[in-house]
């Protein structure tokens, strides 16, 4: 594994990040999901991505109802060393019912960062990032308090998921007037099938030397097999049919070109999409979210793969703007 640098950071992680979102168990409520895998199944692809090489992990609070943190902090603690390798969650969906169960007010951070601690068994996450912006609070108190947790030694860096350009560029004017910490690092919805992010945010990031690490890197497996498939997270998965079945038939034809790409190099369609997106600039390392140990390998091994500028115009030519997705 070859490591690069987070950003304009000293910190070293691997181009491939595995997501945790897929590990833990069946909850109600935003973050849970019908196809999550058990605790062994889980600890099975954690430890073949260390074997891989893999030191980068993204995981969340409301995953699986915070039982993803649960699930990866075990396996972290049991099969790898804690120096070496780079953990991140995130913070600001509903937790609980009540009030003050969600957002990114002082006091939801301050209680949220201890909670996903204990859920880990760490005493620090290399990365927490807000997973949301929160419009019912003002951007000063968010930065003021993940400048405290960063100045407590809960966390080493922060980064940001999801907004719009301005918003996150407000975000950084308002760490940098105050001296506060700044984000290193935006979660962007970015794939073959989804680059509204070219317009505004990756200029941005790239201008700043924001480290970019896209979630949904293969659209929901929509970019590694044909279009229909019979798999539990395709019949089950209703945050990626909101994403793209509105779209499904501008999207198909990329699907098979990326078939027709894969069939040509004789590696397998994931090769291909994700191929395109390590080759983009600013991405560091997109969020694998990995439910067979082969996802983890296809990822890594696809690292190998160089695509032509031909290769890459082919894909890109039919795309069409989509609705914004992820921001809102």
């Amino acid at each position: 594994m070859n490591y690069v640098k987070f950003g304009n950071t000293g910190m070293d992680i691997s181009p491939v990040c595995l997501g945790c979102m897929s590990f833990g168990e069946v909850r109600e409520g935003i973050g849970s999901h019908r196809w999550v895998l058990n605790e062994e199944e889980s600890k099975e692809i954690i430890k073949r991505a260390l074997g891989l090489g893999v030191n980068f992990f993204d995981t969340a609070n409301c995953y699986a109802a915070g039982t993803s943190e649960e699930f990866t902090g075990r396996a972290l603690r049991e099969y790898a060393n804690r120096d070496e390798i780079v953990v991140a969650t995130k913070v600001f969906q509903p937790m609980s019912k009540g009030p003050n169960g969600q957002g990114l007010s002082r006091k939801a951070i301050l209680s949220e960062i201890d909670k996903s601690l204990t859920r880990l068994g760490m005493d620090y996450v290399d990365l927490y990032i807000i997973h949301r912006w929160d419009y019912n609070t003002p951007i000063e108190e968010t930065m003021g308090v993940l400048h405290d947790v960063v100045k407590a030694g809960k966390a080493r860096y922060i980064g940001a998921s999801a907004m719009y350009a301005w918003q996150f560029q407000k975000a950084q004017y308002t760490a940098e007037k105050y001296g506060w910490t700044k984000f290193v690092s935006m979660q962007n919805h970015y794939n073959l099938l989804y680059r509204e992010e070219e317009r505004e945010m990756m200029p941005l990031c790239v201008d700043q030397k924001i480290a970019s690490t896209p979630y949904s890197p293969l659209a929901g497996g929509r970019l590694a097999r044909d279009w229909e498939a019979d798999t539990a997270r395709f019949k089950s998965d209703e945050i990626a049919k909101m994403k793209y079945d509105s779209t499904r038939n501008n999207d198909k034809i990329i699907v098979d070109r990326v078939g027709e790409l894969a069939e040509k190099y004789g590696i397998p369609r994931a090769h291909i999409a994700l191929a395109w997106l390590y080759g983009k600039n600013p991405v560091v390392a997109p969020i694998i979210g990995a439910t067979k140990i082969s996802h983890i390998e296809d990822a890594v091994t696809a690292l190998e793969v160089k695509l032509t500028d031909e290769d890459a115009a082919y894909l890109e030519e039919l795309y069409t703007p989509h609705k914004v997705v992820g921001a809102l």
